[in-house]
């Protein structure tokens, strides 16, 4: 562990142009559950045997927003967490011009929180809402305070979160922007990600660059490739470098 510590260390040190990918597993120290492992949000079920992956579909959210938003709020909103060691570290490092962009899969806003000034969020932010009819924007404390399906107070249409569930597309310019800064590094971090999530995964076989840094609890598909592997809780990794 201290030799891939050190080797960590240097990298970052001798990197001009990292670029940061992270998925649910950098803010499980935050008290967000991820999703794909054992004790995962996945690996629940609703009430009728439903998985979790359907209740935030797009086709669901159409069809029973109610039900959509029970899950939703009861399992998807920690409006109280915090941005742990591993968010202040990576934003310290754009601040010290290390790290150009975080690219992030996590749709809490602890990397802004964390005061990470570029962060492209490839699947939305929960603190942005929008109505389906005209448009108009709320804040989450809108979504929390409404009872039932929280409704446009201009229209009555349905709110939707800024969020991209299963079914959607994601944003192209945000796609487009993610694609070139990881082309553009000459080091990638990839934090708290099983990599099997498309196409997002995907992005980070575009890496070109001269280090590939996988720091995950679990092996991924894409481990072969790396620099550096670190299989450990990102706050321990992060506490060492420190």
């Amino acid at each position: 562990m201290n030799k891939n510590i050190e080797k960590l260390k240097e990298i970052i040190n001798n990197s001009k142009n990292i670029v940061v990918f992270t998925g649910a597993g950098i803010s499980v120290p935050s008290g967000i559950p991820d999703f794909r492992s054992s004790n995962g949000l996945y690996s629940e079920k609703i009430k009728g045997n439903i998985s979790p992956e359907t209740v935030v579909s797009h086709d669901f959210f159409m069809l029973l927003p109610d039900e959509f938003y029970n899950f939703y709020k009861s399992k998807m909103i920690y409006k109280n967490a915090k941005p742990n060691i591993a968010h202040k570290f990576f934003a310290e490092l754009e601040k010290q011009g290390k790290v150009s962009v975080v690219i992030t899969q996590n749709i809490d806003g602890l990397h802004q929180l964390a005061g990470s000034k570029n962060v492209l969020e490839l699947h939305g932010n929960i603190y942005r809402n929008f109505c389906t009819k005209c448009h108009k924007v709320f804040n989450l404390d809108y979504i929390l305070n409404s009872s039932g399906v929280p409704k446009c107070d201009k229209c009555g249409g349905v709110i939707k979160p800024d969020v991209v569930l299963y079914g959607e597309m994601l944003d192209g310019n945000v796609v487009s922007s993610a694609i070139k800064a990881i082309q553009n590094a000459d080091t990638l971090i990839v934090v708290g990600t099983s990599l099997v999530v498309q196409p997002a995964a995907s992005f980070v076989q575009m890496f070109k660059g001269e280090n590939l840094v996988l720091i995950n609890k679990s092996k991924t598909p894409l481990d072969a490739l790396a620099t550096l592997v670190i299989n450990d809780d990102i706050e321990k990794v992060i506490n060492k470098i420190m």
